[in-house]
């Protein structure tokens, strides 16, 4: 089997462990009635209680007709709650319910036990570095998706 050049090798590798760490996390949260999605969500809010919808859709990169049914599920659990946005009459802002602070710390704990699996064979050193060479790759995303919706885009060739 031929092997590729090692950037479609990496790209490849972080493709699949995000999709196995989504995965694996699915399975672990079925254990507590709740989605990898819906963790993700409540450990956003968590870190920015109050960011409106849309702004919530835009970090987690979903459409917003995906967020809102997971925001749903969430809030008839009791787990969110959306609020008028005092300055826009069009926006909700999202909020944690006191019920989803003991879920959170169970999650808390769930997330330690699942990641130490994921990173079982790293000592600390590489567990840093590998932190820091992922956020520097992340950067470099940021910037380039930055600089491509600045600039106009060129029109689309079709084959015929």
């Amino acid at each position: 089997m031929p092997t590729l050049p090692l950037e479609r090798e990496i790209a490849f590798t972080l493709k699949d462990v995000a999709r196995m760490l989504g995965t694996y996390a699915d399975q672990q949260g079925r254990a507590h009635g709740i989605s990898a999605a819906q963790w993700t969500v409540l450990v956003r809010l968590d870190r920015c209680e109050g960011l409106k919808q849309s702004e919530l859709a835009d970090v987690l990169d979903l459409q917003p007709i995906s967020l809102t049914r997971l925001l749903d599920r969430l809030a008839d659990n009791g787990l969110i709650e959306r609020r008028a946005d005092p300055n826009d009459r069009r926006a909700n802002r999202l909020y944690l319910t006191p019920a989803a602070r003991p879920l959170l710390q169970r999650l808390g704990e769930l997330s330690k036990g699942l990641m130490g699996t994921v990173l079982d064979g790293l000592g600390p050193d590489a567990r840093e570095q590998l932190l820091r060479n992922l956020s520097v790759m992340k950067d470099n995303l940021r910037t380039a998706i930055s600089r491509n919706t600045t600039q106009p885009q060129a029109s689309k060739v079709i084959a015929s």
